[in-house]
């Protein structure tokens, strides 16, 4: 099972979690956003990292010119679109830098996941995450989870992260519902908006360990 750890802004929160197992770094390019960097900023906590985790690039409807400064400055494994992209963007952003690309969903009932259908073969990864609430500036990292039982019946090949509300308190759950392909978070580990805190890195991955060893038994 893959595990993203996002908006990361520190050398000592990437540490953390690469030293917990993080399969993924995410770093945040939405200017609104707590836990927004600079590109030059990510290259070089990024640069830290290589090797150990693959860096992801999280976007929000950016235009070429942001996107060309990104993997330029970063070199990112992946790039995130969580924004309003539609399948032909997903593709053409694909094309443009020759990088997968992970699409984030906002979910919170069944007929949602009829979204899917356009993207599958255009973006390599799903990312779902909640709804924001009314009046949020942020479509993620809002720290809300949605009934995670929508995705039960999804389809097995689709390729996906469960994102939303997650924290050492219920992954657990999370994991004994769906053993889901990979797991993405932000807010859960925070000991405020955009400050990721290292002792919250260590039990989140304390919290999977437990969480996998009970399944697998």
């Amino acid at each position: 099972m893959d595990i993203k750890i996002c908006g990361l802004k520190t050398a000592e929160t990437v540490a953390a979690a690469l030293d917990g197992g993080a399969s993924h770094l995410g770093f945040n390019f939405f200017a609104r956003s707590p836990r927004y960097v600079t590109p030059e900023a990510a290259g070089g906590l990024r640069h830290a990292a290589r090797g150990r985790a693959e860096g992801v690039a999280v976007i929000v409807d950016a235009d070429d010119a942001f996107l060309d400064e990104i993997v330029s400055a970063m070199s990112p494994d992946m790039l995130q679109l969580h924004g309003r992209e539609t399948p032909e963007r997903v593709a053409a952003v694909k094309q443009r830098y020759g990088l997968p690309v992970m699409k984030a969903l906002a979910v919170s009932e069944p007929a949602d996941l009829e979204r899917i259908g356009p993207y599958l073969g255009v973006a390599d990864r799903f990312l779902f995450d909640a709804k924001p609430p009314k009046g949020s500036e942020l479509p993620g990292g809002n720290g809300l989870a949605f009934d995670w039982r929508v995705l039960a019946e999804l389809d097995r090949g689709v390729d996906y992260m469960l994102s939303g509300g997650l924290g050492a308190a219920n992954v657990g759950d999370a994991v004994r519902l769906l053993d889901p392909p990979g797991i993405d978070l932000s807010s859960g580990v925070e000991s405020a908006p955009g400050v990721k805190d290292a002792g919250l890195i260590a039990e989140f991955f304390a919290a999977v360990a437990a969480a996998r060893t009970e399944r697998i038994a």
